[in-house]
């Protein structure tokens, strides 16, 4: 059988099983383990349309930001493709576009695995799921100087795949962390997209209210009792505007509600007592004048500008399974100070939702992260977790263990069942 010779090369090499099933499927295809570089399917005209028609083209930016100038911070690539394989985008310094150029890792060339053998975005694109290929996993010999971790990205609207994130480096750098990062980066792709579908789909949303190109916002809340507001009016000039709570309150919640909400939705999460509705539109008034009419709209209330923001960040890195970066990313309570029904809700399901990915992670770093801060100092359920995972030998169990003896002296009791909450 044609398919031999590969099968005994798998069970030689004793690769992982996923691995060995790409092996099958690219022997399959008829993909030669001698061929050199990948084939090109999009010439550079046909590239450049396909590119700039593709739905991920509008969330490129992001990425390159978020993941492209680390991949090239540190010799590495960052690749985009298509749902077909594609390579879309490659990103990278040139002396190491210009290794990768050898073996094919190029724009227009196709790492379906059926064409290109057993690599990560032709994995994850096969599998529908993120994948890491470590060099000699690779089917074809040229390519195993490389090693890859890819993840899908899929169309919020209705769960399709786009394509594949991408970065290609070399071994050491396969760690847990860079496949969180890529995940992460995705996730950030889809949020936006999502974001994208929100502002088309939003009633009023005509040609003359949307977003002004090049508008940008960024909304800081994380640990500060009022919020700051960076804009980016995208005519090259910038403003930073420290918030009052009010206002800090407001903003909050509409960039939490990105089809807007009406001034009794906006009331109720704002106040915790019966207001009378002229109180709501002085507040409105105070902050549109101080907005301006680009970022704030009426019937329902709704921002314009659909900001980035620090707590969407640790969001996105929660819902990757990045939970380090979401731990670092995390520089306080949302609004700590806030009272506001709608903003003490969105300030304990953050809180709470990073509490429980410290606690499921079973890492004593995160974990310690998590007790030294001024908010989890008393946590006595994370301080008997940290215990737990900790190793007989390590150097931080007496002081854990100290910390658990002063919360049992605190709360006149030798046991905490369920620990204690976080101060929020």
């Amino acid at each position: 059988m044609a398919l031999q010779p590969h099968r005994e090369r798998v069970a030689d090499a004793g690769v992982r099983s996923q691995v060995a099933e790409s092996w099958v499927r690219s022997a399959a295809a008829g993909v030669q383990a001698d061929t050199v570089d990948a084939p090109i399917t999009l010439e550079a005209d046909v590239l450049r349309d396909h590119r700039e028609a593709h739905p991920l083209a509008t969330v490129f930016p992001v990425l390159d930001d978020v993941l492209g100038q680390a991949a090239r911070d540190c010799d590495a690539i960052m690749a985009v493709s298509d749902a077909a394989g594609q390579l879309l985008w490659v990103c990278g310094t040139p002396s190491v576009l210009r290794r990768a150029e050898a073996i094919g890792f190029v724009e227009g060339s196709n790492w379906d695995e059926r064409l290109a053998g057993t690599n990560a975005p032709g994995m994850a694109l096969r599998l529908d799921a993120p994948v890491n290929v470590i060099g000699a996993e690779h089917f074809r010999r040229s390519v195993q100087r490389w090693s890859c971790v890819a993840t899908p990205i899929h169309d919020p609207s209705d769960q399709s795949l786009l394509g594949v994130l991408d970065i290609t480096c070399s071994d050491e750098l396969v760690v847990p962390q860079t496949m969180a990062m890529v995940r992460a980066a995705a996730r950030m792709a889809e949020a936006e997209l999502a974001r994208e579908l929100l502002v088309r789909a939003r009633p009023g949303n005509t040609a003359s209210e949307r977003q002004r190109p090049g508008l940008g916002a960024t909304l800081e809340v994380l640990g500060r009792d009022e919020a700051l507001l960076r804009v980016d009016d995208g005519r090259g000039r910038r403003s930073t505007m420290r918030l009052s709570r009010r206002h800090s309150e407001i903003l909050l919640l509409l960039a939490a509600a990105p089809r807007g909400l009406s001034g009794d939705e906006l009331a109720v999460l704002l106040y915790e007592e019966d207001v009378s509705p002229s109180t709501l539109r002085v507040e409105l008034g105070r902050l549109r004048s101080l907005l301006g009419d680009d970022l704030l709209a009426s019937r329902p209330y709704r921002l314009l500008v659909d900001p980035s923001s620090d707590w969407l960040a640790v969001e996105s890195h929660l819902a990757a399974g990045a939970v380090g970066l979401a731990l670092r990313a995390y520089r306080g309570p949302l609004l700590p100070r806030s009272t506001a029904p709608g903003v003490t809700r969105l300030r304990e399901a953050l809180a709470g939702s990073l509490r429980r990915a410290v606690l499921g992670s079973r890492e004593p770093d995160l974990m310690s992260t998590w007790t030294r801060s001024s908010w989890g100092a008393d946590d006595y359920e994370m301080w008997q977790a940290q215990l737990a995972a900790l190793g007989a030998r390590s150097s931080l169990r007496p002081l854990v263990t100290a910390q658990l003896a002063r919360l049992d002296r605190e709360l006149g009791t030798g046991s905490q069942p369920s620990g204690i909450r976080p101060r929020l």
